[in-house]
């Protein structure tokens, strides 16, 4: 088990032979596309990986992510901290290879040669964990200043309906 520092790239099938579990921090700033979405790069993510071999020996690992973010919110537009958490297992298998054999639940993951980049993994999860539209809790929102409910006027609550004249003609037994 390995409490630290996550490392950049790892070779999946060594650590499933191995066992290995991987947990530690990674810092926000350091996924420059999930900046993006952000209002704010502070903070960390916290990690979790297990990596193993199932009853078919395949390698397969799971992922656990959980972060604070903050994002504008969608409806006052002030800042929101959204609390983000990601579980994904993965099932890693070769590049090219025929992915009909993952057994349900896994995502497919396949993998060539090359040592898988867990900062991109990390980040694609978080990004998939993002909400569509950032807001606070209805009640804790506040519509901001110049977006008050516009007032009825007695016009409005005057003007008769422009229908209502047939609604007359199907009363009328004559028509």
């Amino acid at each position: 088990m390995s409490n630290g520092p996550i490392p950049p790239h790892v070779d999946p099938r060594k650590l499933a032979d191995r066992g290995a579990t991987l947990e530690g921090e990674l810092q926000l700033i350091d996924l420059q596309r999930l900046c993006g979405a952000l209002a704010d790069d502070g903070g960390a993510v916290r990690t979790k990986f297990v990596f193993e071999r199932d009853e078919r020996n395949a390698v397969v690992f799971h992922s656990e992510l959980e972060a604070e973010v903050k994002m504008v919110c969608q409806r006052c537009l002030e800042l929101v901290t959204l609390p983000i958490h990601s579980a994904c297992d993965y099932a890693v298998v070769k590049e090219g290879a025929n992915t009909q054999s993952v057994p349900k639940g896994y995502d497919v993951l396949e993998l060539g040669e090359d040592p898988l980049d867990l900062l991109a993994l990390v980040e694609e999860e978080l990004l998939l964990a993002l909400p569509i539209v950032p807001a606070h809790d209805p009640k804790d929102c506040q519509q901001p200043a110049g977006l008050e409910e516009p007032e009825s006027s007695e016009d409005e609550v005057t003007r008769s309906n422009p229908f209502s004249v047939l609604a007359q003609l199907k009363r009328d037994p004559n028509v």
